[in-house]
């Protein structure tokens, strides 16, 4: 049976939340996922405070990790999300820190609005995070931000996604995560996008950062799996991720989705169910404690400007006005 790999992503349920949770509280929690045996955790990200404060603390959060290990005595995979140079040299900085992830939009509005980026600045730092990772002995990961369709009345289809994947495989990538930035994708569009794009290129492992509905979670990994993923991303309780869906239910993939369907095909990755129910309880709490509004892990804390759920680009954000980036979100 082919190695499976469950990525848990307390940092992408965190950021949007309206109040900050006490650093002591977010390490508290990320050791708890790790004696689990939650071995790749995507759990902090250095971007700008000002559009993200929930990260402002991201070093010493991984300060207050030093020498935490899984059950096994191996050292977690922590990921830290990054999306310009100055990120990437205090991910390199900081101790503990072994995967560098960054967001590659296809969408060009999504891009402009999110880092104010062109097609070809997105691509020059990709290349550097190439070389920097690589010389740093870290990994990278990139994820496709918009991979499964976007509502911006931008172009958008398979080759898209293709000539992105070709594209980071030359730049020297190997692993890629796709992104349903708006969880517009259902189970059939999930399986017949992956599966028409995981051969494209030899050599990469795809993974899915799915968004969705609690009711069709189960359905879209499943579908994911079935067409050959063995990559996925989820967050426990379904906290966080999509603050552009227009629908407060839509989110990040519960993990207990994710293991529950993975389940049904044979696949463990050794985490006893009352240890997940504690832990699921556990970010649940969080959310409730730390949101501004009922409902907010699937809110939309972090508005663009203009309308992005539908219709044209405001003009402003077409042109890269500095004004209207508004936040750094990875997927």
């Amino acid at each position: 049976m082919d190695e499976v790999t469950v990525v848990e992503c307390p940092r992408d349920a965190w950021q949007g939340l309206g109040k900050i949770i006490p650093t002591a509280e977010k390490i508290f929690y990320l050791r708890a996922l790790i004696q689990a045996g939650f071995a790749h955790i995507d759990a902090i990200s250095f971007v700008s405070p000002k559009y993200v404060p929930q990260m402002a603390d991201s070093e010493e959060v991984m300060k207050g990790l030093a020498g935490a290990k899984l059950p096994s005595g191996a050292a977690p995979e922590i990921i830290a999300i990054v999306v310009n140079e100055k990120g990437l040299d205090r991910a390199l900085a900081t101790p503990g820190v072994t995967t560098i992830g960054y967001p590659y939009s296809i969408s060009a509005y999504f891009r402009r609005a999110n880092a104010n980026m062109s097609r070809d600045e997105s691509r020059a730092l990709v290349a550097k995070l190439q070389k920097a990772t690589r010389a740093a002995d870290r990994k990278l990961v990139v994820y496709i931000s918009m991979a499964f369709g976007n509502p911006y009345d931008e172009p958008w289809g398979r080759e898209i996604v293709e000539d992105a994947l070709v594209w980071l495989k030359d730049a020297g990538v190997r692993t890629v995560s796709l992104a349903d930035t708006v969880g517009r994708a259902n189970p059939a569009e999930v399986a017949q996008l992956f599966g028409s794009v995981k051969n494209c290129v030899a050599g990469l492992e795809i993974g899915v950062h799915l968004h969705s509905r609690p009711e069709h979670a189960l359905e879209k990994i499943l579908a994911a799996y079935e067409a050959g993923c063995r990559r996925f991303d989820g967050a426990l309780a379904g906290l966080g991720g999509c603050p552009f869906a227009g629908d407060e239910l839509t989110g990040n993939v519960p993990t207990e989705s994710v293991l529950a369907a993975l389940s049904t095909r044979g696949v463990q990755i050794g985490i006893d169910s009352r240890t997940l129910a504690m832990l699921s309880a556990r970010s649940a709490s969080l959310g409730e404690k730390y949101s501004d509004s009922p409902g907010e892990g699937h809110g939309e804390p972090h508005r663009l400007a203009g309308s992005p759920i539908s219709g044209q680009p405001p003009a402003d954000v077409k042109t890269g006005d500095p004004s209207n980036v508004k936040h750094e979100r990875p997927n």
